[in-house]
């Protein structure tokens, strides 16, 4: 497989093989929450979560759905010539809520002039029977992404990032989606840099993923932003942030393990810069991808270099 960067399957890779052209996400606000804020199964979010529930780019949720596509749209209108987006809705868990209601939105953004298609982050287990009917109907009309907060399977840090599902409930949820709609491209979040995890435990947590059946990955490393539950920790000294050189290895040794089919979506995340405590390197995201990529040329490191096969 060629790559257009030369070291892996990107997300802009896999978008010109569906579309032809360069697409753009722009990020909608279905108006929902997560089980884990609101009591149903927990409290206060993931650790690591901010307050708008890693929606900080998303538009205003009293606006509809058209009109936040058409000022997400204006923004970033002088970057495009031949205009194709995807609408992201993208904080919170945009399927837990009543689902009649989060379909007529995805359907909604689906018309809008130049949308292409629509990417639904989501929890695994948030995917019921329902769920997956809706999702379907959907994905007959226009391309559907469903991208999935996983970010570790290792159990101590499952417990202790507060995420309150089990990690088996990625299987199932992408098996019934898998079954269901097999043309829909499932994507998995994974978080490299949790507290007393290990490069193993790194690419455990990518392994489980890729077993369970996702067509593609998203790789953040650990942001602490104010006013979470991780700032505490942090403040007070419980762990650290990964250094630039120490993400860049790991993330190299990731990368070579991982099939040359599966799309990596993300490398790097830049978390709203108003609310970023650590760690500050990450606050320039062109540099920091500059950075990487020179690091990953000097290195050698290649997608699938070290993996004989798809399955682990």
């Amino acid at each position: 497989m060629v790559y257009s960067n030369d070291i892996f399957y990107s997300a802009n890779d896999f978008f010109r093989s569906v579309f032809s052209r360069k697409v753009y996400k722009i990020s909608i606000d279905a108006g929902c929450t997560c089980p884990n804020r609101d009591g149903s199964k927990g409290w206060g979010g993931c650790i690591y979560c901010s307050s708008s529930g890693s929606g900080d780019f998303s538009q205003n949720k009293d606006l509809s759905v058209s009109e936040q596509i058409e000022n997400a749209k204006k923004l970033v209108s002088g970057k495009i010539s031949s205009p194709a987006y995807l609408a992201y809705f993208q904080n919170y868990t945009n399927t837990y809520g009543d689902i009649k209601v989060l379909y007529e939105k995805f359907k909604e953004a689906s018309v809008c002039p130049d949308v292409v298609g629509v990417v639904i982050a989501t929890r695994p287990d948030c995917m019921s029977d329902e769920v997956v009917s809706a999702i379907k109907k959907l994905s007959e009309s226009t391309f559907v992404m469903i991208e999935f907060g996983f970010q570790t399977s290792r159990e101590k840090s499952v417990w202790y990032i507060n995420r309150c599902y089990e990690n088996k409930e990625l299987d199932d949820a992408v098996k019934r989606l898998k079954i269901s709609c097999p043309d829909i491209h499932v994507v998995c979040h994974v978080i490299f840099g949790l507290p007393s995890e290990t490069a193993e435990d790194m690419l455990s947590s990518v392994r489980y993923v890729l077993n369970a059946g996702a067509d593609g990955i998203k790789i953040s490393l650990l942001h602490v932003l104010k006013d979470t539950a991780l700032a505490v920790d942090y403040e007070k000294g419980l762990f650290r942030c990964m250094e630039k050189d120490e993400y860049f290895r790991i993330l190299g040794y990731v990368l070579e393990h991982i099939p040359e089919d599966i799309v990596i979506h993300r490398v790097t995340g830049d978390g709203s810069k108003r609310i970023l405590i650590a760690p500050l390197w990450t606050g320039d995201k062109k540099k920091v991808l500059n950075s990487m990529m020179k690091y990953f040329r000097d290195n050698s490191i290649q997608q699938g270099r070290l993996c004989s096969n798809k399955m682990y």
